[in-house]
């Protein structure tokens, strides 16, 4: 059955991945996006409305304008570091930005949310490996505004019958198996794509030693004294954003339904990087700083309620074909880059 599905925040990395997988699944996408971060030509179908979730008039006119059965809201902002020094941006672009686009929903009579949440609500891992039943105590004001929002959802829920899919993943990564999307924030963060940028810049004649690729935080209690993290597929985070709408067309979804999405493998920061220099065969040097604050040590999904309810499991759960998309996708930008 083809739903009409809006995007918001369809013009970022992850949000850009979704609206090709639902056009090629069939499904009517609007993707709604203020541009700020994203970017218009990775939205490679449907519709597109230029609106900021914080107009809130301007978002109304978009969903009288288009019907819609489900809305996925990938649109925040989500650096760990960043939300410790200013804070106040991410309770507005995400907190009040997510009021307003319930709001909005609600009164245009769609009572379906897929959220793009985040593992950052657990804060310090009690365990090895964190379910969704770890206690949530975030440690930074990013992942307090996830939090913040996923329990608005259960409220709204039970006052207004929203249902919702909160979707707490762990690290993104990589790029479209076909190449076309990736990862273009500006400034980049992101540990793999910033590998690999050095990897493209020595391997064509930059300096080795003049690297810009940094480590913060060596003296952690982790095996290697970096953080470990979960990686997982953006194609894989898509695919289960997609299960999740149907899920809440065909009403089995009852209420605010939260979920993990990993590989419950962790690999830290220096086993990335040997992975990348690996994949791009180039030799990847960095340099270490100091920790970041808001940063804790090791996060490692346990997805198995995703498998067992959603029926989803990774398709990329090694780290080396995960790091290859990024890498094609990486050099194509590359060479689009020296004929233009």
């Amino acid at each position: 059955m083809a739903l009409s599905i809006l995007v918001a925040g369809g013009a970022g990395y992850i949000g850009s991945h979704m609206v090709k997988m639902l056009c090629e699944a069939g499904h009517d996408v609007v993707t709604l996006d203020n541009l700020s971060t994203g970017h218009r030509d990775a939205v490679l179908g449907g519709e597109f409305v230029h609106a900021d979730l914080l107009d809130k008039p301007g978002l109304a006119v978009a969903f009288a304008r288009h019907r819609v059965d489900v809305v996925m809201h990938f649109a925040s902002c989500c650096y760990v570091g960043e939300s410790v020094e200013h804070p106040r941006l991410y309770y507005r672009n995400n907190v009040v930005a997510a009021i307003n686009l319930l709001d909005v929903m609600l009164d245009a009579g769609v009572h379906k949310l897929v959220f793009s949440s985040s593992c950052a609500t657990y804060g310090l891992p009690e365990t090895e490996r964190i379910s969704e039943s770890h206690p949530q105590c975030p440690v930074n004001p990013y992942g307090r505004t996830k939090l913040v929002i996923e329990q608005i959802l259960a409220d709204y829920a039970h006052a207004y019958g929203l249902r919702s899919v909160s979707l707490r993943y762990f690290n993104a990564a990589g790029s479209d198996p076909e190449a076309q999307l990736g990862e273009r924030h500006e400034p980049e963060t992101h540990l793999i794509p910033l590998a690999l940028e050095e990897a493209v810049r020595v391997r064509h004649g930059g300096d080795p030693a003049a690297t810009q690729l940094r480590i913060y935080g060596d003296d952690y209690a982790t095996p290697d004294g970096t953080c470990i993290r979960d990686y997982v597929h953006v194609h894989d985070l898509c695919r289960a954003h997609l299960i999740a709408a149907e899920r809440l067309a065909s009403e089995r979804c009852v209420g605010a339904e939260a979920y993990n999405l990993g590989t419950g493998r962790g690999f830290s920061v220096r086993s990335v990087i040997d992975a990348c220099a690996k994949v791009s065969e180039v030799p990847i040097r960095y340099t270490v700083a100091a920790r970041r604050a808001g940063d804790p040590p090791a996060l490692v999904a346990d997805a198995r309620k995703a498998e067992k309810i959603l029926g989803w499991k990774p398709q990329f759960v090694a780290l080396d074909p995960i790091i290859a998309t990024a890498w094609r996708y990486r050099m194509g930008r590359y060479v689009h880059s020296i004929r233009s």
